[in-house]
């Protein structure tokens, strides 16, 4: 059976890992605990948490188990990674619905059992914590001297770092200190901006217990261009069906740039890498089914099989030329067209532009219609008639749609 770091390193997820051989020798040797922590700073996952899950999965399938940190206790504090401000600060009730959202969300994705996955919230042991036995225990094996050349703090230092922060990487190093000694942790996997933090947690474990471990980070999707992917014109892509629907979520990997397919197909599929090649080296109009097929597995994996049947027939009804219950919709009703009818306020509201300005512009530019007749006026205006029944589709450029109806 092949290691599953050559695995992970085939697709492209692989971007730095410590002592690599002593890892593979490890992973061969026995099933090997793992863990990945989660930050719950939203009450849903969105794509910035995908590839770590999907490579959790990789390892839970060749037989490593995973434990799902999510940070209850952290996220007191706030991490200041690939931050240039101090995170504001959230409430103890908010973070607990957070985590229990997170938790109901990570079930789609990862098999949790007895001898399976687990899911653990670092609040169990961080809120219990006495500092001055916390300080002299961990603190006393940091280097503050170190833990500013840490790119994770030097990028802060400029515009100030409070001690509130600073305190992060021991905590994120205690964790696995932890996770080993309660589960017996020796590897901890995440995103490429993390490891600073997770060199001091594999040294904490190596110092304090005098026992392998290991950290890994992934390399974060990047477009061709050099852009972090996962951002939507409304904001992050959740994972969350109410923050971001299955029809959205298949748009948007239905309409990624050519020159994207081959790196996503590899990372955020279970395609075989000879199938995700052969979809790859399509041409002219067959790219566009090697698009259809990444945006159905991906939302197959995030929504489940039905929906992205669902978002897949929509798409294909809207670019038909017909309207589907699928693609998102807008209500507005009867008061808020007297006030205003105005398209340019309607293309606003529904999300389709940015603000009433952009959707002058838009319209200026030709990129406008209504169903399929091309907008030319920016007074162009809406009335209740032309929204009853099945309402009117709005599209903005070739990529975004939003159909709107009239308010019951």
């Amino acid at each position: 059976m092949r290691n599953v770091l050559d695995i992970l390193q085939e697709r492209g997820f692989l971007a730095q890992i410590t002592f690599e051989d002593d890892l593979y020798k490890q992973l061969e040797k026995e099933p090997t605990t793992f863990y990945v922590g989660f930050d719950p700073t939203a009450d849903s996952l969105h794509f910035g948490h995908f590839i770590p899950i999907i490579a959790m999965t990789h390892m839970q399938r060749a037989g490593h188990i995973p434990i799902a940190l999510v940070g209850g206790g952290t996220a007191m504090i706030g991490d200041p990674s690939g931050k240039t401000d101090m995170r504001k600060m959230m409430t103890a009730e908010t973070i607990a619905h957070n985590v229990e959202c997170i938790k109901k969300q990570m079930e789609r994705f990862i098999e949790f059992g007895e001898n399976k996955a687990r899911i653990v919230n670092n609040a169990d042991w961080l809120l219990k914590l006495n500092y001055v036995d916390f300080i002299r225990d961990i603190g006393a094996l940091f280097s503050v001297n170190r833990m500013l050349t840490a790119e994770c703090y030097r990028q802060r230092l400029e515009r100030g770092l409070t001690f509130l922060e600073f305190n992060y990487m021991l905590m994120q190093s205690y964790d696995f200190l932890q996770l080993f000694q309660r589960f017996g942790c020796r590897l901890q996997m995440g995103g490429d901006d993390q490891w600073s933090n997770m060199l001091s947690g594999a040294d904490l474990i190596r110092r304090k217990e005098h026992e392998d471990a290991f950290a890994c980070t992934f390399k974060l999707l990047m477009n061709h261009e050099g852009k972090k992917m996962g951002k939507t014109e409304r904001g992050a892509l959740w994972l969350d069906a109410e923050k971001c629907s299955p029809y959205e979520f298949y748009q948007y990997w239905r309409n990624i740039a050519d020159q994207d397919v081959e790196k996503c197909l590899s990372l955020l599929t279970f395609l075989p890498m000879e199938e995700v090649k052969r979809l790859s080296r399509l041409e002219g109009s067959g790219i566009n089914e090697a698009k259809k097929v990444l945006a159905f597995e991906c939302t197959k994996l995030v929504h489940g099989e039905e929906e992205a049947n669902k978002a897949q027939l929509a798409a294909a009804a809207l670019f038909g030329g017909g309207a589907s219950a699928e693609v998102p919709t807008f209500a507005v009703s009867r008061e808020e067209l007297e006030a205003d009818s105005r398209l340019t306020t309607l293309l606003n509201l529904c999300g389709l532009c940015q603000s009433k300005g952009d959707a002058r512009k838009q319209i200026q530019q030709g990129a406008v219609a209504v169903g399929d007749s091309k907008v030319s006026s920016i007074d162009e205006t809406v009335s209740a008639e032309q929204l009853s029944g099945d309402g009117i589709l709005l599209r903005r450029g070739k990529k975004n749609y939003c159909r709107v109806i009239l308010k019951v």
